[in-house]
């Protein structure tokens, strides 16, 4: 185990659970992306190559929104397979309003414990 592994390990985080959720999670967030998204999940920031080709005044617009008490709900019926959609679903929501076209998506997934189950869960449809 490197010194950056054993640093995590110490600090609870299981850094090849980690890695193999993003692994199981990655062909099912690959099938949302279009042409313009570039990387993949696991980095740092998104890549999303612009083609504003045939807009006269190009303004992107951005939302962030969060799950709120529908995680305390997912947790107590130990279902989890909506709280992606309903995160989405807000956020376009958000950008729809505005008379704005979804382009991408950022998200994060923050816990105190990884659970395979519980992760992959939130990116299957219910």
């Amino acid at each position: 185990m490197t010194a950056r592994k054993k640093a995590y390990a110490r600090a609870g985080v299981d850094v090849d659970l980690s890695n193999r959720l993003k692994r199981q999670i990655q062909s099912l967030v690959k099938k949302t992306h279009g042409p313009q998204v570039l990387g993949k999940i696991g980095g740092f920031g998104g890549l999303f190559r612009d083609n504003f080709s045939g807009m006269r005044e190009p303004v992107l617009v951005s939302s962030i929104d969060g799950v709120g008490t529908k995680l305390k709900i997912a947790f107590a019926m130990n279902k989890h397979d909506t709280v992606g959609a309903d995160l989405v679903n807000h956020c376009v929501n958000d950008i729809l309003v505005q008379g704005a076209r979804p382009l991408f998506f950022l998200d994060y997934i923050a816990t105190g414990k990884l659970s395979t189950d519980v992760v992959a869960g939130i990116g299957r449809p219910p």
